[in-house]
């Protein structure tokens, strides 16, 4: 495999595609993504509730429209892909041109085993479940080998050896914890030098005025102007875009704008900020200031500077608003200026690094 492509993760359901990508992605340091999770995200619901609302037609269809933007990704991920995926010839063909497509074949045993009583598979939900495994496993067999680059037989092999031979098949090679590097550091003392390098690189960066930011804004962030407008003012999130933006045209820089109302979509995009040439982040947690030690947890591993932002102030409200979990990982916050305290946030990133 050539160095910078993706890994593609395919198999039955239950054959551990997501364990298998979140341990690889600790080995390789690749973000993993499910793109079973994306639809769901997208679409604001289950993947069973767009099976009983769209049918299987609709989400197979959502899965082709999703493989084809991946396409035009600028970096590498690992991708954990539902079952039925493969089974579609244009997917397969999308599936190929992301990268290495790793095949974990499993047996029907091991996957009822797993499986069975699990209401959230909708093709299961029948009366004799195996047989339905049976079933599905016979009709994709074909279309998992043929999209296949490497098979796994996953039945066989532990944990460990699975991700060896994957490894092995990348390219990228990989370290023991018990090896050293040419310069005598351990892995572990070289990734903090790196990790420390980054932050520094980072600031370098943003002397020039050119940097990259990342804004984030969380839940209920995007009803600015219809939520209450006592407290966060008129203007809707539209104009807090437009102003973000007019603020990365005036100072030659380059900012990204993200919102979710979903947790784990604020994590995931705090550690793809990790593998994008992100050089700080503002961010406004929205709620999940006050509780998501998760949130906090994904920024603390980040090491570029950041700004927590609220619209309001958060001092002179309600007790619990009074509270943040995530401040204390951030460079600085900023409250109680109205949507300009993003420009402020802004300003700090790009002006403090030249003092």
């Amino acid at each position: 495999m050539e160095q910078g492509r993706s890994i593609i993760l395919i198999g039955f359901m239950g054959s551990g595609k997501t364990s298998v990508g979140l341990k690889l992605s600790y080995r390789l340091r690749m973000m993993v993504e499910d793109t079973d999770k994306l639809i769901e995200r997208r679409e604001g619901r289950s993947v069973s509730e767009i099976f009983a609302g769209q049918g299987e037609a609709y989400f197979r269809q959502q899965e082709s429209a999703l493989l084809r933007e991946l396409q035009t990704y600028p970096y590498d991920r690992i991708y954990s892909v539902g079952g039925g995926t493969p089974v579609r010839q244009e997917n397969r063909e999308l599936l190929k041109g992301l990268g290495l497509v790793v095949y974990l074949r499993v047996s029907p045993w091991t996957v009822y085993n797993r499986l069975k009583g699990d209401v959230t598979r909708p093709l299961l939900q029948c009366p004799d479940p195996l047989s339905r495994i049976q079933e599905l496993m016979e009709e994709r067999r074909e279309a998992y080998e043929s999209c296949a680059d490497v098979v796994i037989d996953a039945d066989t092999l532990d944990m460990e050896e699975i991700l060896e031979r994957i490894v092995a098949k990348t390219g990228r090679g990989t370290i023991k914890e018990t090896d050293r590097t040419d310069d005598g550091t351990s892995p572990g003392e070289a990734e903090a030098g790196k990790q420390e390098s980054a932050g520094k690189e980072a600031w370098d960066k943003m002397q020039t005025g050119a940097g990259k930011l990342l804004v984030i804004n969380g839940p209920n962030l995007n009803f600015l102007g219809i939520r209450e407008k006592s407290v966060y003012g008129t203007q809707d999130y539209a104009y807090l875009c437009e102003m973000i933006q007019r603020k990365a045209r005036e100072t030659g820089s380059e900012i990204v704008i993200f919102q979710s109302n979903h947790e784990g979509a604020i994590i995931d995009r705090i550690q793809e900020a990790y593998f994008d040439g992100t050089e700080g982040i503002v961010i406004n947690p929205g709620a999940f200031t006050h509780y998501s030690y998760a949130i906090r947890d994904a920024l603390a591993s980040i090491v570029v500077p950041k700004v927590e932002v609220h619209i309001s102030d958060i001092t002179k409200r309600e007790e619990f608003r009074r509270i943040s979990v995530t401040a204390p990982v951030c460079d600085r916050q900023i409250y109680g200026q109205g949507l300009d305290g993003y420009l402020q946030a802004i300003t700090f990133l790009l002006e403090t690094a030249k003092n």
